[in-house]
């Protein structure tokens, strides 16, 4: 057939017709090359394709076999063999693995905690170990541990690896990244993920600061399996391969969730040079890619950033990555101005985090979300799709950042400078000292107040934009590490403070488990610059 039709390469992501010689198809017969050669159709630097051109080939006929079981191999297409006696479900197994392994593992309940938010069909569970630093050994046990959790986590709620859209994988020391990802793919495989496997974005965090283990977990679920992946794996000159087992995006009701974007050259993997503010151009340049093979785009359909920046980057510099994001986006919105399909636009929101280090030594990792879909506009659209400062408590400025789809998707980040943290205990006559990142914290009844702020403000904005509670996809408290607090103190607090809330309002259930995943960070805030937070809130609510 090859000399009457010719050869086509006619391949879609570096897979291309296959010449079978032998398959158990072939009863009688294998295909021999005898003579062939290879022609050279694409000679790219990159990745050079060739043709297979056979020259001249003949039939070998095959010697019947049989196998030490009796059992006629070249018939094996036409017999039924049953399988007698009880078969393991897969969920059995699964049940059983996490049951040993949880026991060699010695690991109290007090010290393994969990958080879940209320939303039904999409929901975050959270994992870590709480003040284990002192007996855990080495990062693989504290991961094992926490994985082993959440899986039996997803068994409970009916679900599976297969239904996770997205990880966020947070680990002590960045030099452990291969041990982090080795021990990964143990638990979450293509084989377990036939949808394809979760996005994610790895970051090292001061988890031993606040009395933490070696690893932190946090994964979004969705009951309903069905979604669309992104797993770029091998090189190419439009968007990076992925550096772990993970997909570049996972796109789910309509919500498209990228993994962090490093500034790498797709072309050779390596992070491009030029420092922070050239790594920052090109992750965005490789976010704009991805996004593109899910039809949008940064300019129309970001909602919301979190731009990750190593503690390596002097302060100097952070100031210029800022303003160079304000004006790339600004310059991408301006070329996309023209001729968009999309009959909204969004405005998206900035949360900058300062942390210990990045995949690769990166200096900066940007994480945007986008929403794919058309939404009809609201009362005061405008005003919900924009950063904007508020002055609605007590005349004091608030740092309030939202974005909505209105009807659709909630973006909200809430920061709470030092500033602001004076104001809200003078309020109630309890002093806070204005120095409060370099000296911390110093009564617990300062964060009761401040929390009690932080949990009425976003119940504020979720009820003015018809959101609730029980719409929330994930709700994050990032706190600055050298506070005097620990994690443990923080997520009590706060716990307690949104369950008042929910008895007042008698709007919500109270659940076992805290709904709010609290996130320890060198600093945060919506200024590169500045990054004054002591506390900032993220929330993610969608009724998609």
């Amino acid at each position: 057939m090859i000399w009457l039709y010719g050869i086509n390469v006619c391949g879609e992501g570096g897979e291309y017709e296959t010449l079978t010689l032998d398959c158990p198809l072939f009863k009688n017969a294998r295909i021999v090359l005898d003579e062939f050669q290879i022609v050279l159709h694409s000679p790219d630097t990159i990745a050079p394709v060739g043709i297979l051109h056979p020259l001249a080939f003949h039939l070998e006929n095959k010697v019947e076999s049989i196998s030490s079981n009796g059992i006629d191999e070249a018939s094996n297409l036409d017999t039924v063999f049953e399988v007698e006696g009880d078969v393991q479900q897969e969920g059995e197994a699964a049940s059983e693995f996490v049951a040993i392994r949880s026991e060699r593992s010695g690991v109290t309940k007090q010290e393994l905690k969990v958080s879940k938010t209320m939303k039904d069909n999409v929901f975050s569970i959270s994992c870590w170990l709480q003040d284990s630093s002192k007996n855990s050994s080495d990062l693989q046990e504290d991961l094992e541990v926490i994985l082993m959790r959440i899986e039996a986590l997803l068994m409970e709620n009916g679900s599976s690896w297969e239904n996770v859209l997205y990880i966020h994988l947070y680990i002590a020391d960045m030099d452990e990244f291969a041990v982090a990802n080795e021990t990964y793919v143990r638990f979450i495989t293509q084989e377990k993920c036939r949808y394809g496997v979760p996005s994610r974005s790895t970051i090292e965090l001061p988890l031993l600061l606040v009395g933490l283990g070696r690893a932190y977990i946090e994964v979004l679920v969705a009951n309903d399996p069905t979604k669309k992946v992104l797993h770029v794996q091998s090189i190419s000159c439009w968007a990076p391969s992925c550096i772990g087992p993970y997909s570049q995006a996972t796109l789910h009701n309509e919500i498209l969730h990228m993994a962090g974007q490093l500034g790498l050259d797709p072309a050779t993997m390596l992070l491009c040079e030029g420092g922070p503010v050239a790594e920052l151009e090109q992750a965005l340049e490789n976010s704009e890619a991805v996004a593109r093979s899910f039809n949008c785009s940064i300019s129309t359909s970001a909602m919301v950033f979190v731009i990750y920046c190593s503690e390596s980057v002097e302060k100097s510099e952070r100031i210029i990555v800022q303003k160079k994001t304000e004006t790339l986006l600004k310059q991408m919105k301006s070329n996309h101005a023209d001729g968009t399909k999309k009959s909204k636009v969004l405005d998206p929101i900035f949360l900058y985090v300062l942390v210990p280090d990045l995949p690769k030594r990166a200096l900066v990792e940007v994480k945007p979300m986008f929403y794919t879909g058309e939404y009809l506009s609201g009362p005061s659209d405008l005003t919900k799709q924009s950063q904007s400062t508020e002055q609605d408590y007590c005349g004091h400025d608030i740092s309030l950042q939202k974005c909505v789809a209105y009807g659709k998707i909630c973006t909200v980040i809430l920061s709470v400078t030092e500033g602001l943290a004076a104001k809200i205990c003078s309020l109630a006559s309890v002093a806070c000292p204005a120095n409060v990142m370099s000296k911390g914290l110093v009564e617990k009844e300062q964060v009761i107040l401040i929390a009690r702020f932080c949990i009425s403000r976003l119940d504020k904005v979720l009820s003015e934009n018809n959101f609730s509670w029980d719409d929330i996809m994930n709700f994050r408290l990032y706190f600055a590490s050298n506070l005097n607090f620990s994690h443990g103190t923080l997520s009590e607090i706060f716990s307690d403070v949104f369950n008042e809330l929910v008895q007042m309002s008698r709007r919500n259930k109270v659940d076992a488990e805290p709904i709010l995943n609290i996130v320890p960070v060198l600093g945060a805030g919506r200024s590169l610059s500045t990054l004054d937070d002591i506390f900032t809130c993220e929330l993610i609510a969608s009724k998609c």
